[in-house]
């Protein structure tokens, strides 16, 4: 009896201090012993629902409100307007993250207005499209993938994390793992092409490479796999346009390299602007609920993209801002970016019961979740070390990371009389092309945390043929039309003055090395294409200087596949560049 009673309290004991564990670690010799990962992920959800239960209804929607970088720390406060507005937002802790806000003293002044004025102090994290680099720039991501190197690809997102959480971000909207097969769309830069099996490796490479092995680190960012889904697909490769696809094209060509994402520990989603066979992405609970979340069990948020929640209106699937709201989180849309949707109208579509608190406490644990992972709660400061920024940007290391990108995504496409590689001595070389003399436009399109003039351009690689005669000529430029993106696109295209020059300069030459393409701001975001030749005249440019020296290198600068049937059945050598 008493061997019976001793064994018995000893079998409470063992319970009451398994219960008290609460990390989910084994406590009897026959059940599975948790990794070290996993008692560190129930450690982390045991903090994020201590947190949530501390919130407010208001402070729960604020965590789900992103807002664009509106205020510059270094100025004056802000006193009415919009700036005002979000600033007493920051204050209040009805802020969860922010975008295109960098360098370690702003993101630590921004940072500082939350720690110091509201209740919970809960940290902000900070976003950024660090697409291929920061500072540093590597290939675009087409580019990258022409490598088929994914030990270099993983390197280079590796380079670009440093860098920028050397600038005090945590967060970049990469990588962009659409698959599209038309090079009308202009985003197809920012791919890997058209083969789902690429895509996921490469998707795969780069997100291990931005997020490394600790998210706790200092020096690695959360990733986003981006856009679930269907966006390389719109009609006509026109920008934001309706997608309709088959089941099969869904399960087959464009969920792979998301399925990949999240098997790789991918911890951020981006949906996307498009409409998915008749509903808005952003709107499926098919895509972000029942595959993404359920199917698929990915643990971490999904954002919106830019607007994508407010375009739910003119998509004619909403009928206001609250409306698209509803539809919004209810669909599993966890973060607002920029619609002001949540922060306007979620909190009495609660109230009311058109959402459920269920849901807003799933979508706030997963915004929780990620701050934990990042270590902001135990440090909201660690990515503001000045210092370390200084030390990093634009560093020389980074500088020969990004070189060795850039030599493996180039591909010799045709190199017929051997002419290529270049002798280093005793040829006159003639340089024609805009785009050899370009040291911005080679940045491509998503450079927006660089410099500009910081490419080396055709023209400067060519110093290192010191005993060669070197010659240039521009030809032509090389932009087509106006855009409201950018100014420097806007100059007559269709000019020939320079042809002349240009000839002159190849009659004289022993070989003729042409760059011709895009200008980088080309391709990219809304900035689609209906022809894929060359721009311009930079085809009857070519044609001319052909017409005199048959001996050219055509070097390819371009952010989408170029049609080229011309160059193809006469220049002798051709580069992808």
């Amino acid at each position: 009896m008493l061997s019976a009673l001793f064994l018995s309290k000893m079998k409470i004991v063992k319970s009451v201090i398994c219960l008290s564990i609460a990390v989910g670690v084994a406590c009897s010799s026959t059940a599975p012993v948790a990794t070290k990962q996993t008692a560190s992920k129930n450690a982390i959800d045991i903090k994020v629902d201590s947190v949530l239960k501390l919130m407010t209804l208001q402070e729960k929607v604020g965590q789900l409100n992103q807002y664009n970088g509106f205020y510059d720390v270094t100025g004056p406060e802000p006193k009415s307007g919009q700036a005002a507005e979000k600033l007493e937002h920051l204050k209040k802790g009805l802020v969860g993250s922010v975008l295109n806000i960098t360098g370690a003293e702003q993101v630590r002044n921004i940072q500082k207005i939350v720690m110091d004025n509201s209740r919970l102090k809960i940290p902000l994290i900070f976003g950024f499209d660090v697409i291929h680099g920061f500072k540093t720039i590597s290939p675009i991501p087409l580019a990258e993938a022409a490598s088929w190197d994914l030990k270099t690809i993983e390197k280079s997102a590796r380079m670009a994390a440093e860098e920028a959480s050397a600038a005090g971000i945590n967060w970049t909207f990469a990588p962009m793992v659409d698959v599209s097969r038309d090079a009308r769309w202009g985003r197809v830069m920012e791919g890997s092409g058209e083969d789902p099996y690429l895509g996921s490796e490469i998707a795969v490479a780069r997100i291990k490479g931005f997020q490394g092995t600790d998210l706790s680190a200092n020096n690695t960012i959360l990733a986003c796999a981006k856009h679930f889904v269907g966006y390389g697909f719109a009609e006509a490769g026109r920008d934001y346009n309706s997608v309709d696809v088959s089941e099969s094209t869904l399960e087959n060509v464009l969920f792979p390299p998301f399925k990949a994402s999240v098997d790789a520990g991918v911890r951020t989603f981006m949906n996307a602007f498009n409409d998915l066979n008749g509903v808005p992405a952003t709107a499926s609970s098919y895509l972000q609920r029942d595959v993404l979340k359920n199917r698929w069990k990915f643990s971490g948020a999904v954002v919106s993209d830019w607007g994508s929640i407010m375009e739910m209106i003119p998509h004619g699937y909403a009928s206001n801002l609250s409306h698209a709201a509803e539809i919004a989180l209810n669909a599993g849309n966890d973060i607002d970016m920029e619609s002001y949707a949540y922060v306007n109208h979620l909190e009495d579509l609660v109230r009311s019961s058109k959402v459920s608190e269920e849901n807003l406490n799933d979508a706030v644990r997963r915004v929780l979740k990620l701050k934990f992972e990042l270590g902001l709660f135990d440090d909201p400061y660690k990515y503001c070390d000045a210092q370390r920024e200084k030390e990093v940007t634009f560093s020389e290391p980074f500088q020969k990371i990004a070189l060795d990108m850039a030599l493996k995504s180039v591909v010799l496409l045709k190199n017929e009389q051997n002419l290529l590689p270049l002798p280093k001595s005793g040829k006159r070389i003639a340089v024609i092309g805009a785009l050899a003399a370009d040291k911005t436009s080679p940045l491509g399109s998503w450079r927006i945390g660089a410099s500009d003039n910081t490419a080396v351009s055709l023209l400067e690689g060519l110093k290192n043929y010191p005993n060669a005669q070197i010659t240039y000529a521009k030809g032509a430029d090389v932009a087509l039309g106006e855009t409201k993106f950018v100014s420097e696109l806007t100059i007559n295209t269709r000019d020939k003055s320079g042809f002349a020059a240009a000839i002159e300069t190849a009659k004289n030459a022993d070989v003729v090395v042409m760059m011709l393409g895009e200008h980088g701001l080309q391709s990219g975001e809304g900035r689609s294409r209906s022809e894929l030749g060359l721009p311009g005249v930079q085809q009857d440019l070519l044609e001319a200087v052909f017409a005199v020296n048959k001996n050219i290198v055509l070097v390819l600068q371009n952010g989408r596949p170029l049609t080229i049937p011309w160059a193809a059945e006469n220049i002798p050598a051709i580069v992808e560049a």
